[in-house]
């Protein structure tokens, strides 16, 4: 079938301390994520990125100075490497948005391979104009330039691919019956929230992120099961999508109810899910009166997870 690259589209983190400044101005001088024109977007990120930097690099001392999200990814691409190894000559390619391996670089890189074929894969489920659109916009340049002609499919999202649904269900059991020991446990879905003027013009990320955790509490079947969709990480002074993470771990203190907290936009561990979640709410929770706190980690490379991405990529190429 000739060679397959598969490029898979992430974030990206920083790779030691001097990079995260440097990250968070490439974060910051998005038009999907600041949208101004030049140079007033150019400078504001400037402005932000160095009055957050020290706080950031405190952040990411909790975790050993990087993110692990590269790694992660790597992990993952080998992963499903292995699951459409009869395709024949399949490579997988990491292409960060805001930190190395930088689209550009992950697209000379697929351009060195010689591909005949390139599947786009989103390490995002569920769709949103600030991350997979921003993604796209970001390959697509870098594979003008390159003037890379292999045939492209582009998977737009997959909020509730079963292999998907399936991989954070079974992580769920084993904390949901941890928590049961203190009580009928509230399940929190907490994503990375995103301000709420960004879904008013039409970004399907909220009901998406809906739809996955829906599905998931289908394929868990635990009658009668107390859940909740909720957001994290907001900054600034934007409304945000709610119910706000911080309100719902209020409110299990007052309800005096353990919590079983599941990542549900994310795929893989970093900064928003081993400090913000494992750290800070959890902090919160017992300051907040929390019987039990237990936090599902990511899918990463579950099995079911892997399998999903493979079905995903051989439905593009067929």
């Amino acid at each position: 079938m000739g060679k397959i690259a598969v490029v898979l589209f992430n974030l990206g983190g920083p790779d030691s301390p001097e990079a995260v400044k440097p990250f968070l101005f490439n974060l910051f001088n998005d038009p999907a994520i600041i949208n101004l024109p030049n140079p007033f977007r150019w400078l504001l990120a400037k402005l932000i990125s160095a009055r957050r930097a020290p706080k950031a690099r405190g952040i990411y001392d909790l975790i050993g100075g990087s993110s692990p999200l590269l790694a992660n990814t790597q992990a993952q691409a080998r992963a499903l490497e292995a699951s459409l190894s009869d395709l024949g000559t399949v490579k997988c390619f990491a292409a960060m948005r805001y930190w190395h391996p930088l689209t550009e670089g992950a697209a000379l890189a697929v351009q060195q391979f010689g591909p005949e074929r390139i599947v786009l894969l989103p390490l995002y489920p569920q769709y949103s104009t600030t991350t997979t659109e921003s993604s796209k916009r970001a390959w697509d340049r870098a594979a003008k330039r390159l003037g890379l002609k292999a045939q492209t499919r582009f998977v737009r999202d997959y909020p509730v691919e079963p292999g998907f649904v399936a991989a954070v269900a079974a992580l769920i059991r084993p904390h949901y019956e941890a928590a049961k020991a203190h009580g009928s446990p509230r399940v929190l879905f907490s994503a990375h929230g995103l301000p709420k003027k960004v879904i008013d013009k039409g970004d399907p990320y909220q009901r998406q992120i809906e739809e996955t955790a829906a599905s998931v509490v289908k394929e868990l079947a635990i009658p009668d099961l107390d859940w909740i969709v909720c957001y994290q990480s907001r900054v600034g002074p934007l409304e945000w999508i709610k119910p706000y993470t911080e309100a719902e771990i209020e409110r299990a203190g007052r309800d005096k109810v353990p919590l079983v907290v599941v990542p549900i936009a994310f795929v893989s561990e970093h900064s928003e899910t081993l400090v913000e979640l494992d750290i800070e709410y959890r902090e919160k929770a017992h300051e907040d009166g929390v019987p039990h706190y237990e936090r599902v980690p990511t899918v990463a490379t579950h099995p079911a997870f892997i399998e999903g991405l493979a079905r995903l990529v051989r439905a593009s190429l067929s």
